[in-house]
């Protein structure tokens, strides 16, 4: 049964101000993050189409080195400075410094252990690789110390305008080097334009004038709470390199570039916008931080609106993985459709177990995620290595059991912490869950349906149909969600029939 918006006094709504700032965080940090990637996908599926299999298994080695260091990169420490009600010059100069210390001190250390690496996937360039990517470190001071201090401020308007001009000259970068012939060394030069432009754009726009600080005395509290955030990351890290680190030795190159970018595929949505929703999230967590029945109900709310995006993309990726992937990336990728139909189911349970974290950060208890890390870090790389025994196919399968288990794990700590039920969760997000999958039945039976025709074509028929049915769908049977989309992107607060007014993290 349908239930229209029931009205509040005027004086029940959110603060105008908070509700304000949410909504033009969530739409230039999300807004030009979309826009962004856009272009740089565009300019990713022209370099796949150009590279090969083979050079993306390289690449993923690398990543590996850089994903376990950057969670040391400082990255906690900033979010310490954003969670901190009142930082004075001091502290916020030792940050810088702490910043610097440690980024370089990760270049050098990657310069040194580069040849180990190599040694260890049977591969000599990645060595080479390594070295020249550890010049990157030394931009990450510039990007995330001018991040804090306008997250603080939920200033993302500036940071979203420099984030967009750097995916630009990254995408630039990568096209120019894969029709120059640089094989994989494109996919080094890209990220290296990328991170330079978007160091030099954040310290201008900022507009700060600190100094780095180099004397840590009393800065205890800020790197207490840094080195729970790293810890948590460092768990993080282990979960999702892990797959690659274990497959690495077992795996040829090629096949291993296979499965990195079925997995980049399905991993689009969970890796590159949610990340802009839960940097915003986490900075209004921590304004309402006393307030929990607040961040209960914005926690239901954005997890809702989260899920309205995310379930039908993904289960869109895994019904249409053959002709989207023939279409998107090209014939020399079409043994990647069934890892991305396998992998794409896994995504709804992960991309709601990584909302999450930003709010148990900001509710001041980084502690809970470590703890959930170590059991992920465990889990993950467990259900890996059995799943390798069926081969890249077991390993691709692996994400979904792994994942429906960890997300139950993660509910069971964190929600007591936001004062939410798992059934409220589950009955927020219930109504996005029945259409997708009602989407997915019918897209799937007009593609048996269908005679043989282009890809591109079929790909086409299955995207559309698949839209209507589950926006109509919507519309006939959770009309209110649409509503509050709706209400949403308008900036205005939508009260759904037996809840109370949305608090200003609906707009996240």
């Amino acid at each position: 049964m349908l239930h229209p918006p029931v009205s509040k006094p005027e004086e029940e709504s959110p603060s105008p101000s908070l509700f304000a700032q949410a909504r033009s965080a969530v739409i230039w940090r999300s807004g030009a993050q979309i826009v962004g990637q856009i272009i740089t996908w565009g300019a990713t599926f022209l370099v796949i189409r150009i590279l090969d299999p083979h050079d993306y298994g390289l690449f993923a080695m690398t990543q590996v080195v850089l994903a376990v260091l950057n969670m040391l990169n400082g990255a906690g420490l900033a979010s310490g400075l954003i969670q901190k009600p009142d930082a004075d010059e001091r502290t916020i100069r030792q940050l810088y410094g702490m910043l610097i210390v440690l980024n370089f001190g990760l270049g050098a250390v990657q310069f040194l252990i580069a040849p180990l690496v190599a040694a260890y996937f049977h591969q000599p360039i990645v060595a080479d690789l390594l070295r020249v990517q550890a010049f990157i470190y030394a931009t990450t001071p510039f990007v995330a110390f001018p991040y804090a201090l306008l997250a603080r401020a939920i200033d993302f308007k500036q940071q979203a305008k420099v984030y967009f001009l750097s995916s630009i000259t990254g995408a630039v970068a990568a096209l120019a080097g894969a029709y120059a012939g640089l094989g994989v060394w494109t996919l080094i030069l890209a990220p290296a334009v990328l991170y330079v432009t978007r160091a030099i754009g954040m310290t201008k726009v900022s507009g700060h004038h600190y100094r780095p600080l180099f004397d840590f005395r009393g800065a205890g509290e800020l790197a207490k709470f840094g080195g729970l955030m790293a810890a948590g990351q460092f768990f993080w890290v282990l979960q999702s390199q892990a797959d690659v680190f274990i497959a690495g030795r077992v795996l040829n190159p090629a096949t291993l570039g296979l499965y990195t970018t079925g997995l980049f595929l399905t991993q689009i949505l969970v890796s590159k916008f949610v990340p802009a929703i839960n940097d915003v999230a986490f900075s209004i967590y921590a304004r309402m931080q006393d307030d929990r029945d607040a961040v209960a109900q914005g926690f239901a709310r954005s997890s809702r609106m989260v899920m309205l995006v995310a379930m039908p993309f993904y289960i869109g990726l895994a019904v249409t993985a053959g002709p989207l992937v023939a279409t998107v990336l090209g014939p020399k990728w079409v043994e990647a459709a069934p890892l991305v139909r396998l992998l794409a189911v896994a995504m709804p349970a992960m991309t709601l177990q990584v909302l999450f974290s930003p709010a148990c950060s900001a509710m001041g208890r980084p502690g809970i995620n470590v703890h959930t890390g170590m059991i992920g870090a465990v889990l993950l790389p467990l259900a890996f290595v059995v799943g390798l025994r069926w081969g890249v196919t077991g390993l691709a399968a692996s994400w979904f059991f792994a994942y429906i288990l960890y997300l139950a794990i993660t509910a069971w700590r964190v929600l007591p912490v936001l004062g939410l039920s798992a059934m409220a969760l589950a009955k927020a997000i219930a109504p996005t869950v029945t259409p997708a999958i009602a989407m997915g039945a019918l897209v799937v039976g007009i593609d048996h349906l269908l005679p043989v025709m282009a890809v591109q074509l079929r790909l086409a028929i299955l995207v559309a149909a698949g839209g209507v049915v589950y926006l109509g769908w919507l519309w006939l049977f959770s009309r209110d969600i649409v509503l509050e989309a709706i209400s949403m992107v308008r900036g205005k607060p939508y009260y759904r029939a037996g809840e109370g007014p949305a608090q200003v993290t609906s707009a996240a």
